[in-house]
């Protein structure tokens, strides 16, 4: 949506799409704040002992980077884009009802700084997205070690 809407002059249609965008963003910090909450009280298992003995050292960091990553671009991603919207002197008033206070004071040199690491910073949590479900394919149809079926068993 975020691209799509960037591209359409300036209409009503272009204005629902943003405020649509920005109720998505307020959505997907409340249930990352919700998600970070069960993931600390709610440890995962450890990765099966034969997982854990084959996988090399490097695919190891590389899931736990990945996890921190995903979790930094969770709460970067829109706390970037408020600010942006708050920077640029457009409130945001989730779901049409409540207006969430300015998370910066009106700046134009601000918002024009702000917009590309919000543009930035939803291009890389979308690329490590699909990073991260090529990785889980990866051991579900060429390592065939069960890791899909561990992560449907223990959410």
């Amino acid at each position: 949506m975020g691209l799509y809407m960037t591209g359409l002059p300036f209409s009503p249609q272009r204005l629902k799409l943003y405020n649509w965008h920005k109720w998505a963003g307020v959505a997907v910090l409340a249930l990352s704040l919700l998600r970070l909450l069960w993931r600390l009280t709610h440890r995962p298992p450890a990765l099966p002992v034969a997982m854990a003995q084959t996988m090399p050292g490097w695919q190891k960091a590389a899931h736990h980077g990945m996890h921190h990553l995903l979790y930094v671009l969770f709460f970067a991603v829109p706390l970037i884009g408020w600010a942006y919207s708050s920077a640029a002197g457009f409130p945001i008033v989730f779901l049409g009802l409540w207006q969430l206070p300015d998370f910066v004071p009106v700046s134009k040199a601000l918002a024009a700084s702000l917009k590309p690491w919000h543009q930035i910073s939803a291009y890389t949590l979308a690329a490590l997205a699909l990073l991260h479900v090529a990785a889980a394919l990866k051991h579900q149809w060429i390592d065939r070690d069960g890791l899909l079926t561990r992560m449907s068993l223990r959410n």
